[in-house]
């Protein structure tokens, strides 16, 4: 069992060029999210909806993993077995990082499935409202990623892992999601030690015993130098 846990939220990729939603005049502003980040918004303009995650498809395709990234593949490869990432992200910059042991708690945008029967694929660059699923032919393709108002993913087993963590820590989120913002909660009571990696402190600092303020690419690397150190 992992007994190292990490979240990563938006500002672990913030520095590989993909915003987070309160860059201003990023991605996010140009778009109701009512319309492009809810199931409802699918069902009234699929079209609009499919031009907004081709554009995110397209960002996300050409982005990066930064310093961060690549010091957590590094931490997971250096303790095998012991490490799992949770990301409230989207993109797969974790583990084209080389990131293995990966839950994407809010689906994947290089992902698609279908609305009707559930069958999941790689995602092709464009996709559009009468694409048919490949399973069961039906035009109920959407991205494969949770909506607001729709339930992430792997809970059960994020759960267990913050029961038996060691170490929590928490990068570039803003503590303001739930069910994540509550994760350095649950983690503490089960008695890890919490880490904050911010640019500044969040909602839920209380809940963290060390706060390391900066980049990612900076405070990241450095932070897993000192968890392996430290286990040397």
């Amino acid at each position: 069992m992992a007994r190292i846990v990490v979240l990563t939220g938006a500002g672990i990729s913030a520095e590989s060029g993909l915003g987070t939603f309160r860059d201003k005049d990023g991605l996010w502003t140009q778009y109701d999210l009512e319309e492009v980040a809810t199931p409802q918004g699918f069902y009234r303009n699929r079209a609009l909806v499919h031009e907004f995650y081709n554009a995110r498809r397209a960002n996300c395709a050409a982005a990066r993993p930064n310093a961060a990234h690549e010091a957590l593949a590094r931490l997971e490869a250096a303790l095998p077995g012991e490490v799992l990432i949770v990301t409230q992200n989207v993109d797969d910059l974790h583990q084209r990082a080389g990131s293995r042991n990966v839950i994407q708690m809010h689906g994947a945008l290089m992902r698609a499935c279908c609305a009707a029967c559930g069958h999941v694929w790689p995602a092709p660059p464009i996709m559009a409202p009468d694409d048919p699923c490949p399973a069961c032919r039906q035009p109920e393709t959407r991205p494969d990623v949770v909506w607001f108002g729709e339930i992430p993913h792997a809970l059960d087993d994020i759960a267990a892992a913050l029961a038996g963590a060691q170490v929590f820590a928490a990068i570039g989120t803003s503590g303001q999601v739930w069910p994540a913002a509550g994760f350095a909660a649950t983690a503490r009571a089960a008695g890890a030690d919490c880490v904050e990696l911010n640019m500044e402190r969040s909602d839920i600092s209380g809940d963290f015993d060390a706060h390391h303020i900066g980049p990612a690419s900076v405070t990241v690397p450095l932070w897993v130098d000192s968890l392996l150190a430290g286990r040397g």
